[in-house]
């Protein structure tokens, strides 16, 4: 049989084939995997200390729960083929989202969040692994179901489904956290290469019975460079100078170039840019040193002040013993300069300095700077100066960035280096603390936490720092480690942030739908009873909305229930004003009202009593007497949940959005913007913080942003965004981290202070967010 033509038909013979093929080799993979837990387990609890137990237990529990886990683990993929052969492919990400099952705005434990965080990294390994494969397989799979079209989310064989099947087999399983983990985590280790053989199998017996023998296996293209870390967050470990040149190196040494009509620097600077080449000589520190040195020179020269006679340069010797001496005890004009915005820390260093040394016994006035330590300290006081003004740095995290100025001094006379090498541990160290303080107000567990570690790291640097950079490499391991710890704790939270976000837009949703049903019926009719007018708009809407906030099959039905009842008393009221006498009002209905007062906390006699109340007003508008109409019983006050205020754009932004003024390709390119990403958004006082896209809904197409702390701080719609685009409150985010940034920013001051045709020669800026 040949699948060529153009309109695809089911084929349940194939379908059947597949599944024959699919489900039990996986059920059968799984099972063996699970044989191989125990070792796995044992291994672990010999090496586990006070930890043991748990491992034990665990083995004991995977054991007497076997043929449990085995029957969820296959139950689940066999429900998601059956909704494929029904034409209604299941969600994965639903079903582990618990829209299959858990239903409402219950707060889900951590537990359950640590466990599908860790199957949805086994689905990224294993989709990674078999991406073409996979590709194949979504395309044909659907083709023999109907011309349906799949993806990881659909496919009932995919990573994903397969990772929900995971999460499903355990969950029953009486495992503590750790070892929940180490269990899904041995899961990886154990099935992938056995699913990767069932998925090529699967691709083969497809292909051979004829279904879409044109698509061929995708071509692999060399893999991208990994860009450099963006966050805290990132691996640490992708590092190559060779490959790396930070976005302030480009724009500078071109603009330096140019200015001073050395082309062939530019050349160098540009890896044969002339000529057509890639910018891969950017990396050479040489040539970046060369240029940042003339450019402080420029500075120097415009604004140094005349040597007076009698002064001599402090020597690197004692340039070190005043820069120990302030390291230890820093001043507290030093202090205060770090705490207020507008004054120069570069200056303000200088003056310390010059200070200090009349402290190691040198004649006031007697000294000054060298050249090279002026330029040292510009530099640094620069760069300190930017990433306290630029970051979201406040209170205690803003005093421990500035308590970092002394040391990085020092690490720049030791070793220029530090800022043209990106793999520099002074710089990555940096890199980490500021991006662990940026926007750390300490308001959570999580963010004290972090905060406390990165006093611990600060307070080692200033009192064990003296002149080995040795101390840089050691902090900047151990905090890395630390933050592969914080890592999981960081995604949990953005997680329930995501989630917390879609409750919150399925309970407006249902909100808003009850009371569109509640307008639909009662609206223009302005003889309609009171009786049935309370019922609708209280009992009736409440009851109405917790159906539609469900999830699954009987949740739609109690809400298709519902609207049938409402639709059956407005029916039952029509006919009571065609005076109809002697009917048995609301009879067919005593069930279902029932339910409805019920799911308000009105039961037996209340409900009884509520419910003669509508029969006696439909009876009295029957026999046209009004006076006998009966109001309904007072009736318990119940209220959804009000969701909390969210970071909804302001209402400025809103109505530029509402009136169309944003370019409408910007909107576009957040439609399709990739979950991950990262943007800085700016504040009306400059502050620059970095979101991630966390989520996109699909209900009302707003996008998640979330903090580096994986706290939501931003819900906007792609129009919103694309306004702040042209407030200048939205840019594209800068991966080279808060150090390449920061010196962006010294650059763009050094051109401006240096008074040179710099800036009127440099290119023009990249637009913001294309």
């Amino acid at each position: 049989m040949n699948f060529e033509q153009n309109t695809p038909q089911r084929d349940a013979r194939l379908l059947a084939a597949a599944s024959e093929l699919a489900l039990p080799g996986l059920g059968e993979a799984f099972a063996a995997a699970l044989t191989r837990f125990d070792d796995a387990l044992f291994d672990r609890a010999e090496r586990a200390g006070s930890s043991q137990p748990q491992f034990l237990d665990a083995m004991r529990e995977l054991r007497l729960r076997r043929d449990y886990i085995l029957a969820a683990f296959n139950g689940h993929l066999r429900q998601a083929w059956r909704a494929l052969e029904a034409g209604l492919p299941l969600s994965a990400e639903r079903v582990l989202a618990g829209e299959s099952g858990e239903g409402g705005l219950s707060l889900v434990p951590e537990h359950v969040l640590e466990s599908r965080l860790a199957v949805r990294n086994f689905a990224t390994v294993l989709l990674r692994d078999c991406k073409q494969q996979l590709a194949r397989i979504d395309r044909r799979i659907g083709w023999v179901a109907g011309g349906l079209e799949l993806d990881a989310d659909s496919n009932p064989v995919g990573p994903e489904h397969v990772a929900v099947a995971i999460h499903q087999a355990f969950a029953s399983s009486d495992l503590s956290a750790e070892a929940r983990l180490v269990v899904i985590k041995l899961c990886e280790r154990e099935l992938s290469p056995a699913i990767s053989k069932i998925y090529e199998s699967l691709d083969a017996c497809l292909a051979s019975a004829g279904v879409l023998p044109q698509v061929a296996p995708l071509r692999r293209t060399p893999a991208a460079p990994p860009p450099p870390p963006a966050s805290l967050e990132d691996n640490p470990a992708a590092d190559d100078d060779s490959q790396y040149a930070p976005a302030w190196a480009q724009r500078f040494v071109d603009r330096w170039a140019h200015s001073t009509g050395r082309m062939e620097a530019g050349a160098a600077a540009g890896g044969g840019r002339g000529m057509g080449g890639e910018a891969d000589g950017l990396s050479n520190p040489a040539v970046l040193l060369d240029a940042l040195n003339e450019l402080l020179a420029q500075r120097r020269g415009a604004e140094s002040p005349v040597p007076l006679q009698g002064e001599r340069a402090l020597n690197s010797r004692e340039m070190m013993n005043v820069l120990s001496l302030l390291q230890s005890t820093p001043s507290a004009t030093l202090s205060a300069a770090i705490g207020e915005h507008g004054e120069s820390l570069a200056q303000r260093l200088k003056s310390e300095v010059l200070h200090s040394a009349g402290q190691l016994g040198m004649a006031p006035g007697s000294t000054r700077l060298d050249a090279a330590d002026e330029d040292a300290i510009d530099l640094v006081g620069m760069l300190f100066d930017v990433m306290l003004d630029e970051r979201d740095l406040a209170g205690r995290s803003r005093e421990l960035i500035g308590r970092l100025i002394v040391p990085f001094v020092k690490v720049a006379l030791l070793d220029r280096r530090m800022f043209v090498q990106k793999t520099h541990p002074a710089r990555k160290l940096l890199n980490s603390l500021a991006e662990a303080c940026e926007g750390n107000t300490g308001q959570t567990p999580a963010e004290r936490v972090l905060m406390g570690k990165v006093e611990e790291i600060t307070e080692r640097l200033v009192a064990e720092f003296n002149e080995n950079l040795a101390i840089f490499l050691t902090l900047e391991e151990e905090f890395r480690d630390f933050l592969i710890q914080h890592r999981r704790k960081v995604e949990i939270a953005e997680r329930r942030a995501a989630e917390t976000q879609r409750g919150q837009e399925r309970l407006e949703q249902a909100r808003r739908r009850a009371a569109a049903e509640v307008a639909r019926r009662v609206d223009g009719q302005e003889d309609m009873p009171k009786a049935i007018v309370d019922f609708l708009s209280s009992p009736w809407q409440h009851h109405l909305a917790l159906c539609l906030l469900r999830e699954g099959d009987e949740a739609q039905q109690a809400a298709a229930e519902s609207l049938q009842l409402a639709d059956a008393i407005i029916d039952e009221l029509g006919e009571a004003r065609r005076h109809i006498v002697g009917k048995p009002w609301l009879q067919a209905q005593h069930l279902g009202l029932r339910k409805i007062f019920a799911s308000i906390g009105l039961h037996d006699d209340a409900a009884a009593t509520a419910i003669d109340a509508l029969h006696d007003t439909l009876q009295a508008v029957a026999e046209r007497r009004p006076e006998d109409a009966r109001e309904l019983p007072e009736l318990p006050q119940v209220v959804l949940p009000s969701a909390p205020a969210t970071e909804a754009p302001s209402e400025e932004l809103q109505q530029a959005a509402a009136s169309e003024n944003f370019d409408h390709a910007d909107a576009d390119r957040f439609r399709q913007l990739a979950v991950g990403t990262w943007l800085d958004f700016i504040d009306k006082d400059g502050k620059v913080q970095a979101g991630k896209l966390s989520w996109v809904s699909p209900i009302s197409g707003r996008l998640l942003f979330v903090n580096r702390r994986g706290v939501r701080f931003c819900v906007a719609s792609p129009e919103e965004l694309a306004v702040m685009v042209q407030l200048g409150r939205l840019r594209a985010h800068a991966s080279d981290g808060a150090f390449d940034s920061a010196m962006q920013g010294v650059i763009d001051r050094l051109d401006a202070n240096a008074g040179n045709d710099l800036a009127a020669k440099a290119p023009p800026a990249a637009p913001t967010v294309h």
